[in-house]
């Protein structure tokens, strides 16, 4: 008599999910300016001068010193350090995927990554290195000359390749696939029924895809979420917009469970906290608190699977290759 070999029974598509499923899915490229195209010897270029220190007017701060690969691209500190180990204003932002991002920092003050990799750079509280200074200091580090040719054959060694090139690093720190990935390209055994739950309370009760949109689960935009502080964000500079006020951008929610504190000031030091600050509908009511703030009604079980489903969004990247700097 022939035993037939026992079959493991695949767990079927939840129709339900098929069109929220396809507001995730990740894009097949990185997009990249004209005048910026991608290369490996810009992203080397950009990646070394994105781990010196010698770009701050300490020669002890580099960019990597504040968005650590180690640290999902942040610190893991409540409020930033910059010159002079003075605290900081403000938490540091990850630099994951803001390849497709259209406004940069916590108060949206950049247009593009250009414009942003400068900032840090030459301000007084951060780097502390004056532009005008900068080129002359790397001219004077004969290795990077050869880097600067060959990533930027047609352009002199200014503050605008400089830029260019941290730049072009920067859209290459891109999340890997993850769980959640998997799970809607067709894996239904890549996350949890406990995560799935998850994301429908993502989706519907928590209301949390209202902000946290797209794959890269942020919009791109700026609320005032109720954060108990008296930081004007994005007012600062659009003092006539009341919704701007206390507004501040967005964060993408990819590799979150590696990215506390959270908030612009590190006020939340959990997932778990997080989540009840939205069931309070924020921690301050304000003119300009988000008409999307308000509070919730979850169960104890309804909190656990939203964790439960922002753990699925965490990727596993490939260790990043820390250069060797020029002499």
């Amino acid at each position: 008599m022939q035993l037939s070999a026992k079959r493991t029974q695949e767990p079927s598509p939840r129709p339900e999910f098929t069109a929220l499923k396809m507001r995730y899915q990740r894009p097949a490229s990185i997009p990249f300016p004209e005048d910026n195209a991608p290369s490996q010897a810009r992203e080397l270029l950009g990646r070394t001068l994105f781990f010196d220190p010698r770009l701050s007017g300490s020669n002890w701060i580099a960019c990597s010193t504040c968005h650590n690969p180690a640290l999902a691209w942040g610190d893991a500190l409540p409020l930033a350090i910059g010159h002079g180990m003075q605290t900081l204003g403000r938490r540091t932002p990850t630099i994951l995927n803001l390849a497709w991002a259209d406004s940069l920092f916590w108060d949206g003050r950049a247009a593009s990554l250009e414009e942003q990799a400068l900032g840090p750079i030459q301000a007084a509280g951060e780097m502390n290195q004056p532009l005008e200074t900068l080129v002359d200091k790397i001219k004077a580090i004969p290795e990077y000359l050869p880097l600067f040719q060959k990533a930027y054959p047609n352009e002199p060694l200014s503050v605008a390749t400089l830029a260019k090139a941290i730049a072009s690093f920067e859209r290459t720190v891109v999340s890997d696939s993850a769980a959640f990935d998997r799970w809607v390209a067709g894996d239904e055994k890549a996350i949890s029924e406990e995560a799935q739950r998850g994301f429908v309370v993502f989706n519907n009760q928590a209301r949390c895809s209202q902000c946290h949109s797209t794959w890269r689960f942020t919009d791109d935009s700026f609320h005032d979420i109720g954060v108990n502080s008296n930081d004007q964000g994005r007012g600062a500079l659009l003092a006539g917009v009341p919704a701007m006020q206390h507004a501040f951008k967005t964060p993408t929610l990819r590799n979150v469970n590696r990215r506390a504190p959270y908030m612009h000031n590190g006020s939340e030091s959990t997932l778990e906290q997080v989540i009840d600050f939205y069931v309070q509908g924020g921690r301050q009511q304000r003119p300009s608190l988000s008409a999307d703030i308000r509070p919730l009604s979850l169960t104890s079980q309804d909190k656990q699977d939203l964790v439960a489903f922002l753990q699925t969004l965490t990727s596993e990247d490939k260790p990043l290759v820390v250069p060797t700097l020029p002499r």
